[in-house]
């Protein structure tokens, strides 16, 4: 009977084993099938991804009182930016205002001057002969003059130097009392003349009075006016300013009913000057190079848009100065735009050098200074 047992028992047992293999798997297939079903679906938005833990370390929290709240604004306000410091400078014009100064007004109410990091005040001496004596003093720190009276203080040991140019010819003439007529050289020395410069003493009227009448008996010498031309003329004190503003002075004269006519210095063989200079101090000239290079830039830059926009130059000039609002004024303003200089810095070497000649020549000086000692381009120092 045990034999049949284990006849039967091993076929039953072998498929038994083999049924649970079977199940086994085919478990594990399906197991393999979901997995590689999930690796080979493509990744939307909405799919779900699981880190393992062994990848990501939860992040311990701190209590609150360890934990400081982040601020959600400013705790105060950033310091404003200062504006760069800026330097104070005083200007002393040649005499009254005039349109002759367009360019240094302009830049002032242009705010060109703030560009440069200037501010410069603009005054008018009570006398113009006190204005370079300024200067020299270090009362102020730049001055106004011509280039002739530029040379003759110069000589004189005055420590003044030329750093711009404001108008680039003449603006003074002999100015004579009557209609013009055809004269020559007897009928002019016969004239008694008034100066109010050393310009029209030393420069003019040696041309215009020969030595040969200075030494005559009924020789009247030549009237220092003072500033004040036409008070003497209209006295009839002289006959002829011999450094007369020719833009104004006639004009002005006509008003009180005399009429003039004016020679130029050209025609008196006087070579050709600068009417209106800058001047600074030449003892401090090295120290505040950069300050008189920032000074003129502010002045060419004036210039350039007086001579782009002529009409509303005007109208500027005459609303922050009223006292130039008149008729005089007004027929001068288009030729003085003229002969602006559009490059203030610019120097012409020739004109200072063949002046210096000029007056060595003439005896009115016994040497030639260097133009680098009357003048200079602050730009390049």
């Amino acid at each position: 009977m045990l034999r049949c047992l284990s006849r039967y028992w091993h076929p039953t047992l072998l498929s038994l084993i083999f049924t649970l293999l079977f199940f086994n798997s085919a478990s594990y297939a399906n197991e393999e099938n979901e997995v590689s079903s999930h690796e080979t679906a493509p990744l939307t938005l909405d799919t779900d991804v699981e880190v393992p833990d062994g990848l990501w370390r939860p992040v311990e929290r701190e209590s609150e009182s360890d934990t400081e709240a982040a601020p959600t604004m400013a705790l105060s306000p950033a310091p404003p930016l200062e504006p760069p410091p800026v330097k104070h400078l005083t200007l002393m014009l040649d005499w009254y205002l005039s349109p002759q100064h367009a360019a240094l007004v302009i830049a002032k109410e242009r705010d060109l001057y703030i560009n440069q990091g200037l501010e410069v005040e603009i005054q008018s001496p009570a006398d113009p002969s006190i204005a370079i004596k300024l200067l020299t003093a270090g009362e102020v720190d730049l001055a106004l003059t011509r280039q002739p009276l530029l040379h003759l203080q110069a000589h004189n040991g005055a420590p003044i130097i030329r750093i711009a140019t404001l108008i680039e010819t003449s603006l003074t003439a002999v100015i004579v009392a009557g209609e013009e007529q055809a004269e020559t050289e007897n009928t002019l020395a016969g004239l008694h003349y008034g100066y109010t410069t050393g310009e029209g003493r030393d420069l003019s009227i040696p041309r215009l009075l020969p030595r040969s009448v200075q030494q005559t008996d009924d020789f009247a010498a030549p009237v220092n006016l003072h500033f004040d031309p036409i008070r003497a003329m209209r006295e009839g004190q002289i006959d002829a300013v011999s450094d007369g503003f020719y833009h104004y002075l006639p004009q002005q004269l006509a008003t009180e009913g005399i009429n003039t006519h004016i020679i130029r210095f050209d025609e008196l063989d006087i070579p050709r000057s600068d009417g209106l200079v800058v001047l600074a101090n030449s003892d401090t000239l090295a120290r505040r190079a950069d300050t008189w290079s920032r000074f003129v830039l502010a002045l060419e830059q004036a210039s350039h848009w007086i001579v782009d926009n002529p009409d509303a130059a005007w109208e500027l000039l005459i609303s922050t100065h009223p006292v130039l609002d008149n008729d005089i004024n007004a027929g001068a303003w288009e030729d003085i735009l003229r002969r602006m200089a559009l490059n203030p810095a610019a120097l012409d070497s020739r004109r200072y050098a063949a002046f210096e000649t000029f007056l060595q020549q003439t005896g009115i000086t016994s040497d030639v200074l260097p133009v680098s000692r009357l003048a200079v381009d602050p730009h390049t120092l």
